[in-house]
């Protein structure tokens, strides 16, 4: 399959299992026990999706996940965690994680979405070793869907799967409102029942990168009903 995945987990009643699993599966798998570890290989780059516990020895995982998206990883992260509630669920996407699955867990369901947010993501992805010059403003933005990549100009802008898929979805409705619930069903999906806060931090997200290409685009709120991508940049 060529995906690498790193699993980041303490507990060897999970982890050796998981292991063995998803080298059952082709997958190319490594793990790490502690956070500061998982920080160190994810920013060696090459990963295509982290697995990451929440509850690990040195380090929250939530600041794993903070960290390494600070830092420029744009693969997949799944968190496992035995916490539970709304909050901690929220939290964990507003810093990053792309999606979020409670403990126990069985390994056919950890494996059904890790499937489907790496064929979301597509080919493997590895750490920017440093960012370019922001380019000149009035720069166009252009967004291939199939090669899953995003464009100011002939530069790409380096997004999470998350931050491209919302700028596909208000790219292909350029000038048209595109709906909170919608985005949510699309980019998300209809069975999330989590809060849409999650939508919002990725749309800052977005528009700071939209922003800092250069790209002749903004991101419009449209308050109570959703966002709009319109041409020419956000005034500075």
């Amino acid at each position: 399959m060529g995906q690498h995945i790193l699993v980041v987990e303490d507990d060897d009643g999970i982890a050796l299992p998981l292991v063995r699993t998803l080298t059952r599966e082709g997958y190319d798998v490594e793990r790490v026990a502690e956070g500061g570890a998982a920080v160190d290989r994810v920013l060696a780059g090459g990963f295509s999706l982290v697995v990451l516990d929440l509850g690990l020895p040195d380090m929250d995982g939530l600041d794993v996940c903070r960290r390494v998206r600070d830092e420029g990883f744009e693969g997949g992260i799944v968190i496992l965690t035995a916490r539970d509630g709304e909050l901690d669920r929220v939290v964990g996407l507003d810093v990053g994680a792309d999606d979020y699955i409670a403990k126990p867990f069985a390994l056919a369901e950890l494996l059904a979405r890790l499937r489907a947010l790496l064929r979301r993501s597509g080919t493997p992805h590895t750490v920017p070793a440093a960012a370019a010059p922001a380019a000149a403003s009035g720069t166009p933005l252009s967004v291939d869907p199939d090669a899953r990549r995003a464009f100011a100009g002939d530069r790409e802008i380096q997004l999470s799967t998350k931050e491209f898929d919302l700028v596909a979805h208000l790219d292909k409705n350029r000038g048209n409102v595109v709906t909170r619930e919608r985005l949510m069903d699309d980019v998300w999906d209809e069975n999330w029942f989590g809060s849409t806060k999650t939508l919002d931090v990725t749309i800052a997200r977005l528009r700071q990168k939209l922003e800092d290409s250069g790209a002749d685009v903004r991101i419009t709120t449209i308050r109570g009903i959703g966002f709009r991508l319109d041409d020419g940049a956000a005034d500075a």
